[in-house]
């Protein structure tokens, strides 16, 4: 268990960050590390396979890759599949479960291909064993992964068990969450861990994610330390080498050393974010208030940096006062009042329930409304929120991730830097904005996408 071929998917455009990030884990440069299509492969050993899983927080999964051929027909795969010591990793009293994924695949069915590595791997315990292991498609011990090409299968064993985007703390998400791997990804784009002691704002915080990844980067906390993986269930583990690695974690932790702070419009997602960040072990690290992102004043006096994930698609119900039309005004003036940041206190902050209900209407009024209804709205929240955070954050960085490639025309605002980055399914680009007060005429032209 010396050299094993690893490979660790991640979402697209982030292949460069979680290669770098490999490195800084394992330390040197790692035998074979390769980035590719959609992830990163390398050489090492088992107790390397552990440290990844613990550290890494970018990556979606740790696979080993076991096997690889040729293939026409599905009874190739069923050849290929079975020739697999598959009872080196895992027993037939345990279940597993049969991922497939595709590209360029001649075969008509990728159900049956699944099948027919299922019959495989059961048959061969069968062979040996006398029974066959079960499958289980909810919670199995074992996750077996295939991945065709045109002519070409890979078989791999998953390492992670849940994806690695589940940290272990987070029960409340609300909404359409981001999540934990994309806020590492933002936050690995931006450079905001090597500019030592600059703040970070999220202003449409929601469960908090962006802060809680942030504020354990800087607390230097493994994103695994609360979880289980699934080479916990294969039977080249032991417990006493893994618990070595997670004990040299907690000793690495740290006091934070930089100020971290989220608010939301709704004071629902607060406490979300507040409940998340207490089980994340950062509670102490970050400050949530309640408040919208078009008057909150910024938190700090000391220029930093804005990190957003703005509200899109089913999230636009977060926008705050920038929905409510002809209101708009009145409602914005009536909270003027509870602008101000206040950090000092750990009261929070009494303007919600307006803010609250506000967004809650706004919400009732998106439910079922055609494309061209909403796009007013939107567009109107990111031109107040520019006009904002050029009177209120000069010096700041702003990132904003975002699908919408007109974004910057809207906001009047120029970027100095973007970003190409995947949410799932959805093309993003991560916006670079240098907060001048009153214009950004001076920034220079955006150079080609990082």
């Amino acid at each position: 268990m010396n050299s094993l071929t690893l490979f660790l998917p991640c979402a697209a455009g982030v292949e460069g960050y979680l290669a770098q990030e490999c490195q800084r884990i394992l330390g040197g440069e790692p035998t074979a590390l390769a980035s590719q299509r959609g992830g990163v492969s390398l050489q090492a050993s088992w107790s390397e396979m552990m440290q990844l899983n613990l550290r890494t927080r970018l990556a979606q999964r740790v696979l080993i890759q076991v096997k690889s051929g040729f293939y026409r027909a599905e009874e190739d795969l069923y050849t290929v599949a079975k020739s697999v010591p598959w009872e080196m990793w895992f027993k037939v009293e345990q279940t597993f479960k049969v991922e497939i994924t595709a590209q360029y695949s001649p075969l008509k069915s990728l159900n049956f291909a699944a099948l027919k590595v299922k019959d495989a791997v059961a048959d061969r315990f069968r062979d040996l064993k006398g029974s066959r292991p079960s499958v289980d498609v909810k919670w199995p011990h074992v996750r077996v992964y295939v991945h065709l090409t045109q002519d070409q299968l890979l078989l791999s064993i998953d390492t992670s068990g849940e994806p690695l985007f589940k940290r272990g703390w987070r029960l409340d998400k609300g909404e359409a969450p981001l999540k934990e791997t994309l806020a590492a990804a933002m936050l690995a784009a931006s450079g905001w861990e090597e500019q030592d002691g600059l703040a970070l704002y999220d202003p449409c915080c929601g469960s908090g994610t962006i802060a809680i990844e942030a504020a354990q980067m800087d607390c230097h906390i493994a994103p695994g330390i609360f979880r289980k993986f699934g080479f916990e269930n294969l039977l080249p583990f032991q417990a006493s080498p893994w618990q070595t690695i997670k004990n040299r974690a907690r000793q690495e932790e740290r006091a934070p050393t930089r100020a971290i702070f989220g608010s939301d419009v709704s004071h629902r997602m607060v406490d979300f974010a507040q409940q998340n960040a207490e089980r994340a072990g950062v509670a102490h690290a970050i400050e949530f208030r309640g408040g919208d992102a078009l008057v909150r004043m910024p938190p700090q006096e000391t220029p930093g940096m804005l990190m957003v994930n703005p509200p899109y698609d089913e999230r636009m119900s977060a926008l705050g006062v920038a929905g409510a039309g002809k209101g708009f005004g009145r409602e914005r003036a009536q909270m003027n009042s509870a602008a101000a940041w206040e950090h000092r206190s750990p009261s929070r902050d009494p303007s919600g329930a307006s803010v609250g209900a506000l967004a809650g209407n706004m919400a009732g009024d998106l439910v079922g409304a055609p494309a061209a209804d909403k796009a007013p709205a939107s567009a109107d929240f990111f031109s107040l929120l520019a006009s904002h955070w050029k009177k209120n954050f000069s010096g700041w960085q702003a990132w904003v991730l975002t699908p919408n490639l007109k974004l910057p025309g809207q906001m009047r605002l120029k970027e100095s830097r973007r970003v190409p980055l995947w949410n799932g399914p959805i093309e993003c680009r991560m916006f670079k904005f240098d907060m001048v007060k009153g214009s950004n005429t001076g920034v220079k032209k955006a150079g080609p996408e990082a």
